[in-house]
C-alpha cells in the first residue's frame, strides 16, 4: 500500500484539535457510504518578506460553505461560521506552517438514518485538515486540455454550485479520460453542448482583447477565484469581461485561455484537442492576470489587504 508523508501534525474534528492520525470517522457514516459531505478548499500563502501566512478570502469561502453548500444540503452544525473560521486559523498556527498551504473545512453527515438530515436522525459534524501545497510548474509552462466525452452535471441534477464530494465524480471521470489520452485536464460541455469548466477549475478565454467566461447558469461553480479575476481584470487591467455561452470551437480559435481556482490558481491553457491556443504559449493577458493575482495572494499588493487574513500575530 502506498505510504503518504504525513502533511501536518494536527487536524480539527468535531470541535477538538486532534493528532493527524486520530482524525477519523466511522466507515459506516453517510459521509463515507454515500459521500454526504460539503467542503471548501482554501489557500494560505507564506510571505517570506513579511514572515507571515495569509489566508486568501477566508470569509468568502466560509460564507459559501455555510450559506450555499450546507444550506442546499440542509446541513446544520453546532458550530457557528465564526467558530469554524477561528478553528481554521488556529489549526494553521498549531501546525506552524511556513509555506504555501491548502486546507479544507468539511461538513459531513455521520452515523444515523440513511439520507436523513435532521440532527435528531443523523449526526452532523465537521473536520478541518491542512497540508502544504507548493505552486505547480504548470502555471509557468501551461497545460494541454481536451473536450471531455463526459457531460457536465446540471443545476437540477447535481448542482455544481454546491461543493459536495459526489459532484467531483464527474470531474474525476473526465480527468481519467484526459490523462489516459495524453492530456493534462478535461473541459466539459453541458447538455446543450456549451463549454462549462474543467475538473475543479473555471475557464476564461481571451478573444479580441476581452475576457470571455461561461455564466454560472450554464453549470459551473460560483467560483471565488473567478470572481476575483473578473474584478481585477476590470479594475486593474482595464480588460472587459463578458459572461456568456461559449461554443466548443471557440476553444480552438481563442487568442488565449486559462483556468482558475483555489488549487489551480491561474493556470494557462496552451492547447485544446491538439489545437494550439493562440500561438501555443502563455499569452500576455494571462501573464498579467497571473502576476497580479500572485502579488495579491502573497501580500505584495497592499491595496487588496482586505482579502488576506494573517495567521500569525
Amino acid at each position: 500500500m502506498p505510504q503518504l508523508k504525513k502533511p501536518a501534525d494536527w487536524a480539527w474534528l468535531d470541535g477538538e484539535f486532534v493528532p493527524w492520525e486520530d482524525c477519523k470517522v466511522h466507515v459506516r457514516t453517510s459521509c463515507v457510504i454515500h459521500g454526504e459531505n460539503v467542503f471548501e478548499g482554501i489557500r494560505a500563502y507564506w510571505s517570506e518578506d513579511r514572515q507571515n501566512l495569509f489566508v486568501f478570502r477566508l470569509r468568502d469561502h466560509m460564507e459559501r460553505l455555510y450559506h450555499c453548500s450546507m444550506k442546499v444540503m440542509r446541513m446544520q452544525v453546532p458550530w457557528s461560521l465564526e467558530e469554524v473560521e477561528a478553528a481554521c486559523l488556529e489549526l494553521l498556527r498549531r501546525n506552524g506552517f511556513r509555506e504555501h498551504v491548502h486546507f479544507r473545512p468539511t461538513a459531513y453527515f455521520g452515523l444515523g438514518e440513511p439520507f436523513a438530515f435532521s440532527s435528531e436522525a443523523v449526526y452532523t459534524g465537521m473536520f478541518i485538515t491542512a497540508g502544504p501545497m507548493p505552486r505547480k510548474p504548470a502555471v509557468v509552462q501551461g497545460i494541454q486540455c481536451c473536450v471531455s466525452s463526459w457531460t457536465r452535471t446540471r443545476d437540477n441534477c447535481m448542482p455544481p454550485r454546491v461543493k459536495a464530494a459526489p459532484n467531483y465524480h464527474n470531474g474525476r471521470l473526465g480527468m481519467y479520460e484526459a490523462r489516459v489520452n495524453g492530456y493534462d485536464l478535461p473541459l466539459f460541455l453541458n447538455e446543450a453542448g456549451r463549454v462549462t469548466e474543467s475538473a475543479g477549475a473555471c475557464l476564461f478565454l481571451v478573444r479580441r482583447g476581452r475576457l470571455v467566461t461561461p455564466p454560472v447558469t450554464d453549470g459551473i461553480l460560483e467560483s471565488i477565484t473567478r470572481e476575483t479575476v473578473i474584478e481585477l481584470a476590470r479594475r486593474e487591467l482595464q480588460v472587459e469581461t463578458v459572461e456568456r455561452e461559449v461554443g466548443r470551437t471557440e476553444l480552438y480559435v481563442a487568442d488565449e485561455a486559462f483556468l482558475c481556482g483555489t488549487a489551480a490558481e491561474i493556470l494557462p491553457v496552451v492547447g485544446v484537442d491538439r489545437y494550439p491556443v493562440g500561438q501555443g504559449k502563455v499569452g500576455p493577458i494571462t501573464q498579467k492576470v497571473q502576476r497580479l493575482y500572485f502579488d495579491i495572494v502573497e501580500g505584495k499588493e497592499p491595496r487588496y489587504g482586505q482579502w488576506l487574513t494573517p495567521v500569525y500575530p
